[in-house]
């Protein structure tokens, strides 16, 4: 696992097992001894949306031709166990739990079939989203965008994205809960598609989508997302703090 988090003041991040904690080398650093940190700082946050056949039937929509995207700017990334504010402006925010594939090597026009040298690994994510303002705008910039809409973490996973399951639960009740092969639009191909746009960076993150059962967050929740093989990303949300 790809991990960065701060213990004793000081950060440290780089490939460590997870056992029981963090291994490095003999030392085993317990998980609640050190603070996670977003496992990577990308130069843009690009998100998918509509890519789940089940989440589009749901939505009683037409599946897309070519995938549909739009972006989160890096200051909405929020550290794992992090707390998402509920800004003043909206009265829905949304969870929706996405598989996140985490950019290894700069690249601009990359085939389809040589997208996985591009990959440094995968991660879970949170497309928080203040729906109603989502629904009043004529595009998604804001309701997308506030600090702390982009959760992901707890750190970044070397697996097969083809197939694996997801699962977003709100106070230990699950809410979403699907596999990655009712994508409609796989990894290569999102790849191939974003990087004829823009030149991906190292460290760039791309959030493949959200499956059926999107819904409400609100103000004391914990929002959890889980991606098998890879792990656990929790949340909290607060009050913004009007001072």
């Amino acid at each position: 696992m790809i991990v960065r988090f701060k213990k004793d003041g000081l950060v440290r991040g780089g490939s460590y097992s997870i056992e029981h904690g963090i291994v490095s080398g003999g030392e085993v650093i317990p998980l609640e001894d050190a603070e996670l940190l977003i496992p990577c700082q990308p130069s843009k946050i690009i998100c998918v949306g509509l890519n789940y056949v089940e989440h589009a039937r749901e939505l009683k929509m037409k599946l897309p031709e070519e995938p549909i995207i739009f972006l989160k700017p890096p200051t909405a990334a929020l550290s794992p166990g992090g707390e998402i504010i509920y800004p003043p402006s909206s009265r829905q925010v949304d969870y929706e739990g996405e598989l996140a594939v985490v950019i290894g090597k700069r690249g601009r026009n990359i085939p389809a079939d040589e997208a996985e040298g591009h990959i440094l690994g995968y991660t879970c994510f949170n497309d928080v989203t203040a729906r109603d303002l989502q629904q009043r705008d004529t595009q998604w910039t804001r309701a997308k965008s506030f600090d702390t809409f982009a959760p992901f973490g707890p750190w970044i996973a070397s697996i097969d994205p083809s197939g694996v399951d997801i699962e977003t639960r709100v106070n230990g009740e699950t809410v979403q809960k699907s596999n990655t092969s009712d994508l409609i639009f796989g990894v290569p191909r999102l790849i191939e598609f974003i990087s004829g746009i823009m030149t991906l960076q190292p460290g760039d993150v791309i959030a493949t989508g959200t499956p059926p059962g999107v819904g409400q967050l609100h103000r004391g929740d914990l929002v959890e997302v889980e991606i098998e093989g890879i792990g656990v990303l929790k949340n909290s949300v607060v009050a913004a703090d009007r001072s």
